[in-house]
């Protein structure tokens, strides 16, 4: 799942960022509402976990702006220590959820599990290419019936090749999408785990569902190849 992290206390937001990447999760960062809503307004995230008290434009403020647009990313906001008005009006401006700070982080990636799969209604559960089935609900994959055991990150390179199934997706989607907007390493990255993926879901099936499109992508199959 893709997460954005609204929070201006940096060395928590880096925290954060750190320990839902280890997670597998693909993580951006704002440090202001504003920033925070431009970047829930041109990314499409499946969660954001969202502070009240931010420079620029307050969380409430965001979530109702948010909300109003038509985002139906799941929100998680966070609140004071016992603000039970806090929480009220959390929910009154749209959040799915609420956690007071200070926080367990444990508690904060099971709280976005859950809400990642109570808000994962809004999307298709399964995704469909002839006999390759992607469930994202189970993080679940099978050709035919039979299971293929992928990596957090090959499953999330997967479901976002599988989403566009039929076009050719660029390696800065992928990147995007699975990584961050801001990733700066080797974009090579990308390439390895097409390959292992191709590996796992076509090589043992005697399929070729997965192409490399010289210059400009990757392509699923729609039919499954």
């Amino acid at each position: 799942m893709r997460v954005l992290v609204v929070e201006d206390e940096r060395r928590l937001a880096v925290a954060l960022q750190r320990g839902l990447q280890s997670e597998g999760f693909s993580v951006d960062v704002a440090h202001d509402g504003l920033q925070g809503l431009w970047m829930a307004t041109e990314h499409d995230y499946d969660l954001i976990v969202l502070d009240i008290m931010l420079p620029g434009l307050n969380g409430y403020r965001v979530c109702a702006k948010l909300r109003a647009a038509g985002n139906e990313s799941g929100i998680l906001m966070l609140t004071a220590k016992d603000g039970e008005y806090d929480e009220a009006e959390a929910l009154d401006t749209g959040a799915d959820d609420f956690l007071s700070k200070p926080f367990s982080y444990l508690v904060l990636v099971a709280r976005l599990r859950a809400l990642g799969r109570r808000t994962g209604r809004r999307r298709p559960q399964v995704v469909r290419c002839g006999d390759l089935v992607i469930d994202p609900a189970r993080r679940s994959c099978a050709r035919g019936g039979a299971e293929i055991r992928l990596t957090a990150r090959e499953f999330a390179v997967l479901e976002c090749l599988a989403r566009r199934a039929g076009e050719v997706v660029p390696k800065r989607d992928i990147l995007e999408q699975v990584w961050d907007s801001a990733f700066e390493g080797d974009p090579n990255v990308v390439e390895v785990h097409v390959s292992a993926v191709r590996r796992k879901i076509d090589a043992p099936f005697g399929r070729a569902a997965l192409e490399t499109v010289r210059g400009a992508g990757y392509r699923l199959a729609a039919d499954g190849g």
